[in-house]
């Protein structure tokens, strides 16, 4: 079904990006379930589905999240980036009736009545929320959080340069602005189109690493709407290239071991630049040899570029310690 999302003129004036950790959770939780997800996530679902074998609440979570999702595990955040300790808080604290009816129009009257009682459930969906994240998201979110803030970054560029149209059209390919109305899934899906109101509370649009490829829209937002896109490099976060033995041989010197100890989070050829004081040819010409020892990867999205050391290159960085001091 087509969302068409209707914004005022002052509403457009509130478009505004964040990050929801708690979201990330709640998507990457469904991805380990078996819902959708991508190749691109393969590595981290092989990871995921032995530790979420031994869930306890893992039928109530199956109930919960393998269909329709209920709107009250998608708050939209208050601030640019609220911490996960205080987006569980605030589902912990969700109103009953609200998630009672959240429940019943996701998953159907009769399964809804199969659910327990709304506190506990919350109580308990937060409780192994908090166990998955701990377990699955935590250890990786530093590396998450770095993308999704470069891709924050590249989207405050595209505003600037080519306004709130054009910020929409680089989205996704799915997203369509006509005059004040947002269109999402139009382009694919006939039929009936849902009508969203932002109720004068702006538009949140929020960058998503489990939730690549996809668009999600809230069809029933209490606050702002909402719109979560795929962010751009996700590929990077998984992707473990095999070493050539050519390659290795080039991965000596200390400009190329520095490169290796600061790409544990995507950047890109200035921002490896500024951090390391050499010229951005020389950060390229050195991500080269490293990429041919498949010790980085590099991937390109329009004009931007980012780089992010492999897992074997994590392993080389460990095994050789820090990088000694510039005499």
């Amino acid at each position: 079904m087509a969302v068409e999302i209707r914004l005022s003129a002052a509403e457009v004036a509130r478009v505004r990006f964040a990050v929801s950790p708690l979201a990330e959770t709640v998507l990457g939780l469904r991805l380990a379930l078996g819902v959708g997800g991508h190749d691109a996530h393969r590595a981290w679902v092989r990871e995921a589905r032995p530790v979420l074998a031994g869930e306890p609440e893992l039928p109530l979570l199956r109930a919960l999240l393998v269909g329709c999702l209920p709107s009250f595990f998608f708050p939209v955040p208050g601030v640019r980036l609220p911490s996960f300790e205080a987006e569980l808080a605030g589902l912990r604290a969700t109103d009953p009736e609200y998630a009672a009816a959240e429940c019943a129009a996701a998953l159907g009257g009769a399964r809804a009545c199969e659910l327990p009682d709304t506190t506990e459930l919350l109580t308990r969906v937060a409780d192994a929320l908090q166990r998955f994240h701990d377990a699955l998201v935590a250890p990786h979110w530093g590396r998450m959080l770095a993308l999704l803030e470069v891709d924050l970054g590249r989207r405050a560029v595209t505003l600037v340069d080519r306004g709130v149209e054009g910020l929409f059209a680089a989205l996704h390919e799915d997203v369509v602005w006509r005059e004040g109305e947002l269109l999402v899934h139009g382009r694919r899906r006939a039929g009936a189109v849902w009508t969203v109101e932002a109720g004068g509370h702006g538009l949140a649009l929020l960058p998503s690493v489990f939730g690549w490829p996809d668009v999600m829209v809230d069809y029933s937002p209490r606050a702002a709407a909402s719109i979560r896109y795929p962010a751009a490099g996700v590929g990077l976060l998984w992707e473990q290239p095999r070493p050539s033995s050519a390659g290795l041989a080039a991965v000596l010197g200390r400009t190329r071991a520095e490169l290796l100890a600061v790409l544990g989070e995507p950047l890109s050829t200035p921002q490896l630049a500024d951090r390391l004081g050499v010229t951005p040819s020389a950060v390229s010409q050195h991500l080269g040899a490293l990429r041919g020892a498949g010790l980085v990867v590099t991937r390109r999205t329009g004009r931007s570029a980012l780089h992010l050391r492999t897992a074997v290159g994590a392993v080389l960085v460990g095994e050789a310690g820090a990088v000694p001091d510039r005499p």
